[in-house]
């Protein structure tokens, strides 16, 4: 399981062997199962979750008491409630297992140490958060200058791995709409 992160990390910054043996014996193995939670709402989020197979999804519950889904995750990307894992308080958010997964856990003291002892793992971690909230800004930028047709579409574009694998209802709930809707655009897309 961890040569997907020794090969990920690699991909980003030159780390000798040696050394690499050492940051992954910092990873505790985790296997999901589908619908399993990695986190509550309202708990602290302890570790950051590097996906080696399947899929994440981070989500909230709205005001109208329904599950708004902001974040997935599938091979080779990263998930955490960053502001409940950075402050060790509780997180806004909760995660869960979308199907069967294999991750990495990266718990918040063994990361500290890890970062401390390997200098060049905090300029991985920079690449990957400049790569993530870079994703988000295009997300915002185009909730507000695209159609919701739009927006499906150039998500299918963008991601058609999620588009395949997402459940149309979790998938609905990522773009704020409705399942129906969403069923609409995909009738009218097949037309």
């Amino acid at each position: 399981m961890v040569s997907a992160l020794q090969q990920h990390i690699q991909k980003f910054v030159r780390i000798p062997d040696e050394d690499m043996s050492g940051i992954l014996a910092c990873f505790t193995p985790l296997h999901l199962k589908k619908k399993e939670n990695l986190l509550a709402e309202g708990n602290v989020c302890h570790a950051n979750y590097f996906v080696v197979k399947g899929c994440l999804r981070m989500f909230y519950i709205n005001d109208k008491g329904d599950e708004q889904t902001i974040q997935f995750a599938l091979e080779n990307w990263w998930m955490a409630d960053y502001d409940s894992f950075t402050h060790q308080k509780p997180g806004l958010f909760s995660i869960q297992a979308v199907e069967r997964a294999e991750v990495l856990a990266l718990h918040y003291q063994a990361q500290e140490k890890m970062l401390a002892q390997y200098p060049v793992m905090e300029r991985y971690y920079r690449l990957m958060h400049q790569r993530a909230h870079a994703a988000s800004q295009r997300r915002i930028r185009g909730q507000y200058n695209f159609s919701r047709e739009d927006q499906y579409l150039n998500f299918a574009r963008q991601y058609p791995e999620f588009v395949q694998r997402v459940p149309q209802y979790l998938l609905a709930s990522f773009l704020g709409f409705t399942p129906e809707y969403l069923s609409e655009i995909r009738a009218k897309r097949r037309s």
